[in-house]
């Protein structure tokens, strides 16, 4: 079985695809691999957003806790990113997520590379043009989905 070295797995990754390999490399100090089987929870909605995951296989459900059955507001799958969160104070999860098929991930811990951004701020910048987007569009996919639900025509 041919294994790889994190940081090599990271720079391959397409989230993170162009860094710097130094970067990569610190990068890699944070993280490590994790799988979850399925059905298991990967972090509730208000917990602390101490880590964050880039899904390798797999798929995550995002979910709204509600009455009765929570409601599904988005799928990740391979190379998306989980719980950008981790980026943003207060730090606390903004949703349910659980692994829909056993998923395997990489886990940065978020104080670690936190802190590692703290500390090379140009880091912290390339991490950011990175994560803006990514809650720029979930942001504009859920007004979509609320346009869907409760725009007009709607039965919401």
């Amino acid at each position: 079985m041919e294994t790889h070295k994190l940081e090599d797995v990271i720079a391959a990754a397409p989230f993170f695809r162009g860094l710097d390999p130094a970067f990569c490399a610190t990068i890699a100090g944070c993280g490590k691999h994790v799988r979850f089987e399925k059905g298991q929870t990967v972090y509730r909605q208000g917990d602390p957003a101490d880590t964050f995951y880039v899904v390798q296989h797999g798929h995550v459900a995002l979910e709204l806790p509600g009455a009765g059955r929570p409601l599904v507001h988005q799928t990740l799958h391979d190379n998306d990113i989980l719980n950008a969160a981790w980026v943003v104070p207060p730090y606390r999860c903004h949703s349910n997520a659980r692994a829909v098929d056993t998923t395997v991930a990489i886990a940065f811990d978020a104080a670690c590379l936190r802190g590692k951004c703290d500390a090379d701020h140009d880091l912290g910048y390339e991490l950011m043009k990175r994560f803006v987007p990514i809650v720029v569009e979930r942001l504009n996919r859920a007004r979509l989905q609320a346009l869907d639900v409760y725009g007009p025509g709607s039965a919401g």
